[in-house]
């Protein structure tokens, strides 16, 4: 029998509860979040917060402090940042905006979480299919041409930079051509600040120049802290005010203010986590992209990001099961619409649990061989 599609990673307690394991024998690939503890001026701040007023005090409603410390590090005005309850969040207030200017133009196989926010606010969009082969070597020009904008039929275009679950990272000029294009383009920057060399592809420079563009980051993946949940929002002032007038009071927690505020006002701190990440990047992804590689039946894509997509000409379903029933989680595809049973999103672990993903694998592939 298929199972449900889970439509994230990240589902430890629900697999553990699944498999009858307790949750820390499991190893989540399943999940992209950076392998290390959370840096030492975040893990300072929630203790500073437990013992003081985070958890006594309702939250900030402004969110001042996160604001300014993401203005200055982005170079905007503090009014052109909206912090979130993760990006997930804020993925909502766009896709309202979104479905009232009408139909949106959603890159496949892509993110289930667009089309879920857009269905909140009953948004249509249609589908750019994405080719499913790609050079190893980054940036490239993203496969839209200026000219092939909405012709009348789409207004909004949602971008995912690097791509998801591809890996690939989009050249900056090619997205800056589109963007007059459309009443409305999405950009979600989630992992960029993950790639090496990612930054200079960001949409994040344009924002003083296209009122219409918006970029959505997020904490989550870059300090692994899925759990406090915190992402942001970078847009005009005008639209973000209309967001603010949406949502829920205290939407984002006082423990994530206060982490997000201290990680990322220390600039000399930040630095040196973004040099050891890119580092763990530039040595894991092909490391680990040459192990999946021989491995009988799988192929293996080139990623700039911290997540690899392997595909293989038969359903991995029964595979990714067994390599659960050996404590690891690999992401099931069958939620980004284009791909399905054949195909698998692996999280680059530290290089023991790279290891542990190939010996998974291994011993899974000999219980259930490949065509």
């Amino acid at each position: 029998m298929v199972s449900p599609v889970p439509p994230h990673g990240g589902n430890l307690s629900d697999e553990a509860r699944r498999l009858g394991l307790d949750p820390w024998r499991l190893l989540d690939a399943s999940a992209s979040l950076v392998p290390f503890k959370p840096p030492r001026v975040l893990k300072r701040a929630l203790a500073q917060g437990i013992r003081g007023a985070a958890l006594r005090d309702y939250p900030d409603r402004q969110q001042w402090e996160l604001r300014v410390v993401l203005a200055e590090h982005h170079k905007l005005d503090p009014a052109a940042v909206l912090p979130g309850n993760g990006a997930a969040e804020l993925f909502t207030w766009a896709a309202r905006d979104a479905a009232a200017l009408g139909v949106s133009v959603l890159p496949q196989p892509g993110f289930a979480d667009y089309p879920r926010a857009l269905r909140c606010w009953q948004g249509h969009w249609q589908s750019l299919v994405l080719p499913l082969s790609w050079p190893c070597s980054w940036p490239q020009p993203f496969p839209l041409k200026p000219a092939a904008p909405c012709q009348g039929l789409s207004q909004c275009l949602w971008i995912t930079n690097p791509h998801n679950p591809s890996g690939q990272l989009w050249d900056r000029a090619s997205l800056e051509a589109l963007v007059p294009g459309y009443a409305l383009v999405v950009c979600d920057e989630a992992f960029l600040p993950l790639v090496p060399g990612g930054e200079a592809q960001s949409l994040v420079p344009l924002l003083n120049r296209h009122p219409n563009l918006v970029v959505i980051r997020s904490l989550t993946k870059l300090f692994a802290i899925a759990g406090l949940r915190l992402g942001y929002a970078l847009a005009s002032p005008e639209r973000l005010q209309r967001w603010s007038g949406w949502r829920d009071p205290w939407s984002v927690n006082g423990l994530a203010l206060a982490a997000g505020s201290a990680v990322m006002a220390d600039g000399a701190a930040l630095e040196r986590w973004l040099r050891r990440v890119h580092h763990w990047v530039q040595c894991e992804g092909p490391w680990l992209q040459h192990r999946l590689d021989a491995l009988p039946g799988l192929t293996a894509y080139p990623s700039s990001a911290n997540y690899l997509l392997v595909e293989a000409g038969q359903s991995l379903l029964a595979v990714r099961e067994a390599v659960a029933r050996r404590g690891v989680l690999l992401r099931d595809c069958r939620s980004f619409e284009g791909l399905g049973e054949c195909w698998l999103r692996i999280g680059l672990q530290s290089r023991s649990g790279n290891r542990r993903i190939v010996r998974a694998l291994q011993m899974s592939l000999d219980d259930h061989p490949l065509n």
